[in-house]
């Protein structure tokens, strides 16, 4: 707790006002100035007594019993989520105070519910709170929490700062994840646009020998093990397993793209990717394979790399790996980003490259997928712009609406064509806008681990 900084009350000013104005009415007067002056002296030197006694003993009955605040902080925020935080001031005095309170917050918070001033009796504790929402992923600064006391006569204000600076982790929202969770354990994920769900017992990949249900394909009986048995036993498969996943994330300025004011406070295109790679990087955990993931476009000192592992930790470590990367001003290099691919993953895996596409880029992203496809399967997942289908499907209201209308057509013409003789007939590249990116990539994983293409 650092010392308090006194600042002069709004009536202790207004009543120094009053002193002047008077003073200065009296001499208009025609009062002898000898008299104004020694009437205004000791007026003014009994209020600075006033003023220093008020001050003398507000400190001392505070340092005898000074407040203390409890900060509620949660051990991360999610970006974008509203997070109500608790602040209790905690007065073990006999003396009540009236404070205004005010929390420091990071600068990419905004916030509601500050400042507050409540009185908080003796020996008592308040709750306040408000609710803090973080509009940018990494590592937030929370300072100490500044407090507003009155002295006893009310000649002045206190500023007090209370309670320790704190450093918080702002991770991507996990609503997508949650909500995949919980409508996977309902088979409802259609509603989400999930299309393809691999159900237990019909993948590739021999699992186990069980008694035969009611459903079960005629085909999948085990003859043998029936005549053991005296009874219909079926063989049971799943989806081949200790596969690897491999995301290869561009950090590049492609990716600054953010239409959040467009949109209605949409992720930005890079948050939508970063979303997209955990939800994809936990359903395919959850099937029993490796997840990896490698940044390009950024500085060398910059580039995040993961390698590939499986478990129930791996979200979160990958999480913590990449929950701070931010896109940044640099041209993305894709054909040195496929060469560091193939060097350190010999493995034939499922390379997702994460990108913003435009037909300039073609003739540099043409060649690094055809490297990259010499040893591993590919699936280009480029985001799209919302802003495009919106001028393209908007009401021809003025002449002038035509030429936007048609302009927007061409452009996506355009950006389909390039994007085509870039993974030229390859069904699992998706160029789709960023809310999309998720479910296209989910759906994609399902479609590859049923047709065993890896």
């Amino acid at each position: 707790m650092r010392a308090a900084v006194p600042i002069p009350a709004h009536a202790a000013v207004l009543a120094l006002a009053g002193l002047t104005v008077a003073a200065s009415v009296a001499l208009l007067l025609g009062v002898p100035v000898g008299y104004v002056a020694i009437v205004a002296g000791v007026l003014l030197a009994l209020g600075l007594v006033l003023a220093g006694a008020d001050l003398w003993l507000s400190l001392r009955l505070w340092r005898a019993a000074p407040l203390r605040i409890e900060r509620s902080l949660p051990g991360a925020f999610s970006l974008g989520v509203p997070t109500v935080l608790t602040l209790t001031l905690v007065n073990e005095g006999t003396q009540a105070w009236q404070v205004s309170v005010f929390d420091e917050l990071d600068a990419h918070f905004t916030f509601e519910g500050l400042p507050q001033t409540v009185a908080v009796p003796a020996l008592s504790q308040v709750a306040l709170r408000y609710t803090a929402t973080a509009t940018q992923r990494g590592v937030a600064q929370f300072g100490a929490t500044q407090l507003r006391w009155r002295t006893r006569f009310g000649c002045f204000d206190m500023r007090q700062t209370l309670g320790e600076p704190r450093r918080l982790r702002v991770y991507p929202n996990f609503a997508a994840l949650a909500r995949y969770a919980w409508l996977s354990g309902d088979r409802r994920l259609a509603q989400i646009g999930i299309k393809t769900y691999a159900q237990r017992g019909l993948g590739t990949d021999f699992r186990q020998l069980s008694d035969y249900k009611t459903g079960d394909s005629l085909r999948h009986i085990d003859w043998k093990a029936t005549q053991r048995q005296r009874r219909p036993i079926v063989r049971e498969f799943q989806d081949d397993r200790d596969q690897c996943v491999l995301f290869l994330l561009d950090c590049g300025r492609r990716m600054r793209a953010d239409e959040g004011a467009l949109a209605l406070k949409a992720n930005s295109h890079f948050d939508e990717a970063l979303n997209a790679l955990m939800l994809l990087s936990y359903v395919a955990l959850k099937e029993g394979d490796e997840v990896g993931a490698m940044t390009f476009g950024c500085p060398a000192e910059e580039r995040r790399d993961f390698a590939p592992r499986k478990g129930t930790a791996t979200l979160n470590a990958l999480m913590n790996r990449l929950h701070d990367i931010q896109p940044g001003a640099t041209h993305s290099d894709y054909l040195l980003a496929a060469q560091e691919m193939l060097r350190v993953q010999k493995r034939r895996a499922l390379v997702i490259v994460l990108t913003n596409f435009r037909d300039e880029d073609a003739a540099e992203l043409r060649p690094a997928i055809k490297l990259l496809r010499r040893k591993h399967l590919v699936l280009v997942a480029s985001l799209r712009e919302r802003v495009l289908g919106r001028i393209a499907s908007q009401p021809l209201v003025h002449a002038r609406d035509a030429v936007d209308v048609a302009a927007a057509h061409l452009f996506e013409q355009s950006r389909r064509d390039a994007f085509a003789r870039v993974v030229g007939n390859d069904p699992l590249s998706v160029d789709v806008e960023p809310a999309d990116l998720a479910v296209a990539l989910v759906n994609r994983y399902h479609a590859v681990k049923r047709a065993g293409l890896l």
